[in-house]
């Protein structure tokens, strides 16, 4: 605010803590290591969504978790959930998870901020396959799970499943690496609950499909809130 926005005393901010209310605040005066201000009004801007929708999204190569994260927070999503999976090429270990894990929250924060966020949304700890199945069945219970997978090929069914997000269920996303999910690992999320779904006729990177499927989220949920 005062070194690289240069705001003068006097001139408004906004500032949220993390609940549903905003601040409207005026610039009284600096510190050495801090500003004072004025709360002058607060409102409900309700820019969070009406339903928490958590991403599971399987490891990618390079930095491409980093987009991943920032465009998913952008998008609206509650959590995101790393998850190493059998096709997965990167493999972390504790150490190295641990510090992405710091990183990838980081950039979470900086993403919230951003778009004007209410909330900041937490990056967990890498999960492996089997913990996200077990996370689905018992702290997900009710939610929509969908899994967006390269060999569903019935629209007529994905548009019926999509048609179910409605304000306050929960939704989750479950998407692939760049080599794409084993048989047996979409068989095994089928019997936890999540649904396969087509995202159209292209095989889509693993950074563009989960953007895809939150945006349809995103609107339907949107639309359904007016």
């Amino acid at each position: 605010m005062k070194n690289v926005l240069r705001m003068r005393p006097g001139e408004k901010f906004l500032a949220a803590c993390g609940d549903e209310w905003e601040y409207t605040c005026k610039v009284l005066s600096y510190s050495e290591d801090g500003a004072d201000a004025a709360v002058i009004d607060a409102q409900k801007p309700g820019k969070e969504l009406p339903s928490r929708i958590f991403l599971f999204q399987c490891l990618p190569k390079g930095d491409k978790m980093e987009m991943i994260i920032q465009k998913a927070v952008e998008l609206g999503a509650a959590e995101i959930i790393p998850v190493s999976s059998a096709r997965c090429v990167v493999k972390l270990d504790a150490k190295k998870a641990e510090a992405k894990v710091r990183r990838w929250n980081a950039i979470s924060e900086s993403a919230a901020k951003q778009a004007k966020r209410m909330v900041i949304p937490p990056v967990r700890p890498v999960m492996t396959f089997r913990e996200v199945l077990e996370m689905a069945e018992q702290e997900l219970k009710g939610a929509l799970l969908l899994i967006p997978y390269e060999n569903a090929r019935d629209m007529d069914a994905t548009r019926r499943i999509l048609s179910s997000a409605e304000p306050g269920r929960p939704a989750a996303l479950l998407i692939g690496p760049e080599g794409g999910f084993d048989e047996a690992e979409v068989s095994a999320a089928e019997r936890s609950g999540f649904m396969p779904i087509t995202l159209g006729k292209r095989i889509l990177r693993t950074e563009t499909a989960g953007m895809a499927a939150l945006s349809i989220l995103m609107y339907l949920l949107e639309e359904r809130k007016e």
